[in-house]
């Protein structure tokens, strides 16, 4: 996906940034899959490297970048990290030389012409539909887009998740050949923006020769990257040398897993294409690119330790379950006085500030204990690891080793006393997700009221202007306290006899039915199905009340819906019996949690998310 996907990163400083166009697409670009963040918040751009596009989307995004491996929220440099596809024929000439202004590094290298593992990468041609999340119950205009992917062996291929997003057919075309054949997503990975494809034509893999992957490369190692840029039917290849390995964000997946940082350039379309080392060996894919006044030819490759996790936990589980979290806010311990209060005796440790109710941890930690080691390898007071040799890396980077449902053991001093305990390892459950599963939002339309959860991708679409500070700030700082729970929006009230007065009404939380705290969208559609009362109360934030006869609204429904063309007042999920999983749990009544997400939002690089 081509789109600007500053997903997860922000920080406190007023200012905002207008970004270049930098997809290639048969649409406008604007961008898409960016987390909106409160207007106050600092301006930087990640961009994923594709050819895809969005429609009626804002081109200003703000966020802040990661410094040294970690996300940082102090005066962060401004930066626009670039999509990359296709080029649309009708752009503004200032538009097309943000695209092409690094044109003349790529070049076809003669060296490299008839090396046969550049017959491995192949062209990727995808038809995407995007929800309406807006009108949740249809979707926008389809868009092509095109990147790149490489072979891997037993009829698949890998390229970028973002590359095949919201996809409707997927195409690949080979090297030297002119014909498409369709390919099948077969797995998807969000968080490290990897995408596992299949081509069923056995003449599309007659004399193919797959890609084997490599091991990770060292600082100043040359680099080649390789795929179809800038919507050219030959294949591309750019030269450079490994600048920086660290932990990184993904931008798509608003992520933080180990990155290699290249100076080779980068461009629309090289999204999926695969790097090299200099013995021919795959070392990564390329995804995405940063781009500010201050910096140039910074390019970012998923490293193979990355996909091998991806591809591992593909074939353990037959799908693909995500890189595991600890869910716990950690603050570094450089401070001696800090230390010394804990008692903590060495230089070494993290703080634990906040931990995840719905993580394994919330049983066993505790806030105050300070984590000293995980699986007996020693965390120090910056919150790193060490990591090869004479290198050190962010913590984070041990929790992506593991897989979901593995144990860690955790070295703790807790009152100045050290144990150690076993937590189990899980993906992190987002409040507000930053992409929705299975490709349609979830929505549920009574007299009118159209109610929709809470998601990156509606505050996108309809922008922060209408949200509100307040509903942006819960959806930027609140965890999550149980595994399902939603914030449920009024999206909009579709004007009707039955609804007059309300007509004005949109995006606000409803939080009661009928005095009765809403869990998610399905346990409100269960409460108004099951409802006997007269009066469907709804209570909204800020004490705002509607009331609705219900009668009156189980009447209204039918022609509410003729009115406005709405095939159904539910989605197809709230047809499904509602199973209550969370029980009688007091802790619902209270306010939700006011913990960040990232640490970007906190302002302060001090602080880490694991």
């Amino acid at each position: 996906m081509a789109a600007t996907v500053s997903n997860c990163c922000f920080s406190l400083l007023n200012s905002t940034v207008k970004l270049p166009p930098c997809s290639v697409s048969t649409r406008p670009t604007t961008f898409s899959t960016l987390q909106t963040p409160i207007s106050s918040l600092t301006p930087t751009q990640k961009e994923s490297v594709s050819g895809k596009e969005f429609r009626g989307r804002r081109d200003e995004r703000r966020s802040s970048i990661y410094v040294d491996g970690s996300k940082s929220g102090g005066k962060a440099q401004t930066a626009a990290f670039k999509s990359f596809g296709t080029q649309r024929k009708d752009k503004k000439d200032k538009e097309k030389e943000s695209v092409f202004d690094r044109k003349d590094q790529q070049v076809e290298a003669g060296n490299l012409q008839d090396a046969t593992f550049l017959n491995a990468v192949v062209k990727v041609y995808c038809t995407h539909t995007e929800p309406d999340y807006s009108l949740p119950w249809q979707k926008q205009r389809q868009f092509t887009s095109t990147g790149s992917a490489f072979m891997i062996g037993d009829g698949k291929l890998l390229t970028n998740a973002h590359c095949v997003e919201h996809e409707t057919q997927v195409k690949v075309k080979r090297r030297g050949d002119d014909t498409k054949y369709v390919a099948r997503v077969l797995a998807r990975g969000v968080d490290c923006d990897i995408a596992l494809l299949s081509v069923d034509s056995k003449e599309f893999w007659e004399g193919a020769e797959p890609l084997e992957l490599g091991r990770l490369p060292h600082l100043q190692d040359a680099v080649t990257v390789v795929g179809y840029p800038l919507g050219g039917d030959t294949i591309s290849v750019t030269k450079g040398v490994v600048s920086r390995i660290e932990v990184t964000s993904y931008a798509h997946g608003s992520s933080d897993l180990l990155g290699i940082q290249i100076d080779a350039a980068i461009n629309p379309g090289n999204s999926g294409g695969p790097a090299f080392n200099d013995q021919g060996e795959c070392i990564g894919v390329a995804f995405q690119v940063y781009r500010s006044e201050e910096a140039e030819n910074i390019g970012y490759v998923i490293p193979t330790t990355v996909v091998s996790h991806f591809l591992d936990d593909y074939e353990r589980n037959g799908k693909y379950t995500g890189f595991p979290s600890l869910g716990l806010l950690l603050q570094k311990l450089e401070n001696p006085a800090l230390r010394a209060c804990l008692k903590v005796k060495s230089s070494e440790g993290v703080l634990v500030r906040r931990i995840e109710p719905t993580s394994d941890a919330y049983n066993v930690l505790k806030q105050g204990d300070v984590i000293v080691s995980f699986d007996d390898i020693r965390v120090g007071c910056e919150g790193t690891v060490p990591f090869r040799s004479n290198e050190r890396i962010a913590f984070r980077y041990l929790i992506s080793q593991k897989f979901a449902g593995d144990v860690a053991e955790l070295g703790v001093i807790r009152a100045g006393e050290f144990m150690k305990v076993k937590v189990v390892l899980k993906p992190r459950v987002h409040l507000v997700p930053y992409h929705i599963d299975g490709g349609q939002p979830s929505y549920l339309i009574i007299a009118g009221l159209v109610f929709t959860p809470l998601s990156e991708p509606l505050i996108e679409e309809e922008c922060e202007d209408s949200i509100g500070l307040k509903l942006l700030t819960k959806a930027r700082y609140s965890l999550a306290r149980f595994k399902g729970e939603q914030i449920v929006l009024l999206s909009q009230v579709l004007a009707n006899e039955v609804n007059i007065g309300y007509e004005d009404m949109s995006n606000q939380q409803v939080l009661k039915l009928n005095g009765t705290r809403i869990r998610n969208i399905h346990h409100l559609a269960h409460l108004v199905d099951s409802c006997k009362d007269k009066y469907l109360v709804f209570e909204f934030e800020d004490n705002y009340i509607v009331v609705l006869e219900r009668e009156a609204s189980t009447a209204a429904s039918s022609c509410i819906l003729k009115d406005y063309g709405i095939p159904s007042e539910r989605s197809s999920d709230l047809l499904e019996p509602y199973v209550d999983s969370v029980g009688d749990n007091q802790s619902l009544d209270k306010d939700y949690a006011d913990s960040p997400v990232s640490n970007f939002e906190i302002g302060f690089d001090g602080l880490l998310w694991t």
